[in-house]
């Protein structure tokens, strides 16, 4: 393990690019590898040994591919499985915490929304940083049931999508929060239709640059930061890359594609 190698991220699916937009920003010298485990799409819905058993299969690809650390960036499978990644491999691993201390340090009036998947709410991570951060606070919570589905099948921009987003955000405008923290890492790329639905002086939060930081400083820590060249990133799939390859396009961060692979 070197510092020239590369960092392996890993989502259920196309949201873990929000995160990799956000380490690339932090961390442009870095080399990246990429894995959506869109075969398995969406993991809210799994069981926790089920998204245990493909985070350990992913990670030993990602190591198969040389990683010197794994970012997971998934709040489900950060919730259900980071901690025996970390009892089970020896390289750093960093993971999604909701950005519930922000949240809860910049709310005035005291209530703050969480749109996360049922696992997320589930989790430890989930539930330590609430009570740390947050015990003094309201938190409405919301599972957001469909919307990872609509940012991997590229329906974004569609009046579905604001609909659901409207019946799972207007409840708690109306409720007074002034933070709505994004527990998922696919809803980042539901921002432009959020902002059309809060007003303004709602603060809506989105986890993948304090990751970056994090990563950074991990990083850091270990001796492992790449001292200078372009970055790059090679991208893996489980399941069909047709909208994977459309988004990476889109967003410039490749022009070969995405590979499909048995996992």
């Amino acid at each position: 393990m070197s510092a020239s190698d590369p960092i392996g991220i890993f989502d259920s699916g196309l949201g873990g690019i929000s995160v990799l937009l956000s380490l690339m920003a932090e961390l442009p010298h870095e080399r990246y590898v990429y894995f959506a485990d869109s075969a398995w799409c969406p993991y809210g819905s799994r069981s926790t040994t089920e998204i245990q058993n493909r985070s350990l299969a992913i990670t030993r690809f990602l190591l198969a591919h040389e990683a010197k650390a794994i970012v997971v960036a998934c709040n489900t499978a950060t919730a259900a499985a980071i901690d025996l990644l970390r009892d089970t491999f020896s390289i750093p691993f960093i993971g999604i915490e909701p950005a519930i201390k922000q949240a809860a340090l910049h709310t005035r009036s005291g209530k703050v929304g969480v749109l996360a998947t049922r696992n997320t709410f589930q989790g430890r991570l989930y539930q330590e940083t609430s009570a740390r951060y947050a015990n003094d606070k309201q938190i409405f919570v919301q599972i957001g049931d469909g919307l990872v589905e609509i940012v991997e099948e590229d329906r974004i921009e569609t009046p579905e999508a604001e609909e659901l987003l409207r019946r799972y955000i207007e409840p708690m405008i109306a409720s007074g929060v002034d933070q709505i923290v994004l527990g998922c890492t696919h809803y980042p790329f539901l921002i432009s239709q959020i902002q059309k639905i809060v007003p303004p002086g709602v603060i809506v939060h989105n986890p993948a640059p304090a990751v970056a930081r994090q990563t950074h400083r991990v990083l850091e820590n270990e001796a492992l930061l790449a001292a200078k060249g372009p970055g790059r990133s090679k991208f893996f799939s489980s399941g069909d890359t047709t909208e994977f390859d459309r988004l990476i396009r889109r967003l410039a961060l490749d022009t070969s594609g995405a590979v499909q692979i048995s996992l």
